[in-house]
């Protein structure tokens, strides 16, 4: 059974920075695509970043390009979202996720086709 350990979320203010951590075990790394994904009270669950099993390349939602930086480590079985210049926007419920062998370029849009998933860590940024 998959099992995720988050870390890193908090306040911070507009400008800031944060790294997200998401430590895994319980399935083979190495064959499963790695996100993060977000939400807000209200609003369905939006990709941020992802990297897609068997590939290094790396895929953002248009809102955190260029400010975001989605990495993996596959010897710690852990992943990372590095997280610059942040703005009240950002403020939601980030959660880590995984799936065996997904290699669609299109699966930052589709939180559905993700089956493993952390429990969320809150990242708050204030004005």
């Amino acid at each position: 059974e998959a099992q995720f350990v988050e870390s890193g979320g908090g306040l911070v203010q507009a400008g800031g920075s944060l790294r997200l951590t998401c430590a895994a075990s319980g399935f083979r790394f190495d064959d499963y695509a790695i996100g993060w994904f977000r939400q807000v009270p209200g609003k369905e669950r939006e990709g941020v970043a992802c990297i897609l099993a068997y590939d290094s390349t790396t895929y953002y939602a248009a809102s955190v390009k260029g400010r975001f930086a989605i990495s993996r480590d596959n010897a710690k079985r852990t992943w990372y979202l590095q997280m610059d210049s942040l703005r009240p926007e950002d403020t939601a419920v980030y959660y880590c996720a995984a799936e065996r062998a997904l290699t669609n370029p299109q699966s930052i849009r589709n939180p559905r086709w993700w089956g493993d998933w952390g429990r969320g860590t809150q990242v708050t940024v204030s004005s």
